[in-house]
């Protein structure tokens, strides 16, 4: 099932566009058939399993030795990519017995992230598929773009973020499926050529979860994905509540 957003979208008409995607997805749900049993296993099940072991490891990592077990990354890495755990480092001391089935360096669909690393560090998984997906829509912007094409923009999402038009790349849209819902989600591009992916749609889904809407003007939202859930959100832009919904705003 393919949600799909009006051309020419304007705030209210987004509105109307994200309650009526929320009401579907709660429809689909109940019928069974959204997202294959086998797909919703290996994305919930086994991942949050996996999940809680490699907390458990690296909170008694740190306990011991004062440091976390990541990987190096630069000042410039999302935050949602940023700190990878070191799964030869938690194995060579013990920590654990074996790499998660679930992990890339084993085979796996995700990498095993450490966030909040300062504070209070929680283990999050990074879907792979997704992130390879907007990583290849992105070499197909920036061929077209360096091979003399104007910028692939389709209709305006929020502003200065924008549809992708696969046709003047010669490209077929591909299928990209949200984590969070398992219901399909689009990538949008900005002004700069930089593909994201849009969770708009799962954002305003967890708001109406929270029933809250009194949110400051300087959170990001798409802290209430990653609360309420093992995922992070993959190659998105952050968000603001902007008037009675979720918007993807600049760096």
């Amino acid at each position: 099932m393919k949600l799909l957003f009006p051309a020419a979208l304007r705030r209210t008409a987004r509105s109307a566009a994200l309650l009526a995607a929320a009401i579907a997805l709660l429809s689909v749900a109940l019928t069974g058939c959204l997202y294959p049993e086998d797909k919703l296993k290996q994305n919930r099940v086994a991942p949050k399993e996996a999940v809680r072991n490699v907390q458990a490891a690296i909170e008694q990592y740190k306990s011991e030795t004062g440091m976390l077990p990541i990987q190096n990354s630069t000042a410039d890495t999302p935050v949602y990519e940023k700190f990878k755990v070191d799964f030869a480092k938690l194995t060579r001391t013990g920590y654990l017995s074996d790499i998660p089935a679930a992990a890339f360096e084993n085979g796996g669909n995700y990498y095993f992230l450490v966030i909040d690393e300062e504070t209070s560090p929680r283990i999050k998984l990074l879907d792979i598929v997704t992130f390879q997906k907007i990583n290849d829509i992105q070499s197909w912007v920036n061929a077209h773009v360096q091979g003399g094409g104007e910028l692939p923009k389709g209709d305006e999402m929020y502003p200065g973020f924008h549809l992708i038009d696969y046709g003047s790349m010669n490209k077929a849209e591909p299928a990209i499926r949200s984590v969070f819902s398992g219901q399909s989600i689009q990538a949008l591009v900005d002004g700069g050529g930089v593909v994201y992916a849009d969770y708009g749609i799962d954002i305003m889904q967890a708001v109406q979860r929270s029933g809250q809407t009194d949110f400051g003007a300087g959170l990001d939202l798409r802290t209430l994905l990653v609360d309420g859930s093992e995922f992070v959100p993959v190659k998105a832009p952050a968000y603001r509540w902007t008037g009675s919904e979720p918007q993807a705003v600049q760096p």
